[in-house]
């Protein structure tokens, strides 16, 4: 069974997640994988935790982009994978991984899914999600706040530093790559119709031609 993959990239705080949640509902009764790429983050255990505070994590350099890409292939392949799970907290790939089963379609979110070739090239539809700014950055503050326990002025900080400007260099320019770009991604139910009935489309014509 080959496995459809879905990419769907866009800032921090866009709504990538909440898409893709919302995408799978739709689907059903067809079997969804979703895979995040927050968890492909390199562990960079040889740093003490301040200096892991001060890497730029929203440089296309910060993650494992070759185990992403193998196990984007494997699940695109119909084969099991152990996604790895980043701890947040304490900046470091925490020791146990996540199962995922292949399924029909895989989808994966991520900032910089399309910035790089070979990630985006395995993606059969590829999404970007297009919210605003301030959006994004209110969504930010309340998610850092609240499960990942930092202060205001820390988040503030990150945003200012790294977050808006390799937007600005990585992530943006990206969606020159995507098939459908999608605004205010948060309960556009128009937006997941067309996702879904694109699928619908791609599952049909793969029945055909198998």
């Amino acid at each position: 069974m080959r496995s459809l993959i879905v990419g769907i990239a866009g800032g921090s705080g866009s709504g990538k997640s909440t898409l893709a949640r919302q995408v799978a509902a739709a689907l059903a009764p067809v079997s969804v994988t979703l895979l995040d790429m927050d968890g492909y983050y390199r562990n960079f255990t040889d740093l003490s935790y301040e200096e892991r505070q001060r890497v730029n994590w929203d440089h296309p350099d910060a993650f494992d982009l070759d185990r992403l890409a193998h196990d984007l292939r494997e699940l695109a392949a119909g084969r099991r994978v152990d996604k790895p799970v980043y701890d947040f907290v304490r900046h470091v790939r925490a020791p146990n991984t996540v199962a995922l089963d292949p399924a029909r379609v895989t989808i994966a979110d991520g900032i910089l899914l399309f910035a790089d070739a070979r990630i985006r090239d395995l993606c059969d539809v590829k999404v970007f999600v297009d919210s605003e700014p301030d959006v994004c950055l209110i969504r930010r503050i309340r998610r850092d706040m609240r499960e990942r326990g930092r202060p205001v002025e820390e988040i503030l900080e990150q945003y200012e530093s790294t977050v808006r400007p390799m937007y600005v260099e990585f992530v943006e320019p990206s969606k020159r790559h995507a098939d459908l770009i999608v605004p205010h991604a948060t309960d556009n139910v128009l937006a997941v119709e067309m996702i879904v009935a694109k699928l619908r489309d791609c599952l049909r014509a793969e029945r055909i031609l198998q």
